[in-house]
């Protein structure tokens, strides 16, 4: 193997590594986006200034 084809080698792997990754992050930001939606889906939408009725019996 001719020292060009070794540092090709080298680049290609290394470029694989980089999409791996870059891959992995994207993987990583889109479950905790989901897991932001998911946390701002289950907050009940109370309006101010109104009481809630609380039954102690």
């Amino acid at each position: 193997m001719s020292r060009t084809e070794q540092v090709i080698e080298r680049a290609m792997a290394a470029v694989a590594a980089s999409k791996a990754l870059r891959e992995a992050e994207a993987q990583r930001r889109r479950e905790t986006f989901q897991k932001i939606q998911i946390a701002n889906r289950r907050r009940p939408n109370i309006p101010k200034g109104i009481q809630l009725p609380l039954d102690l019996h």
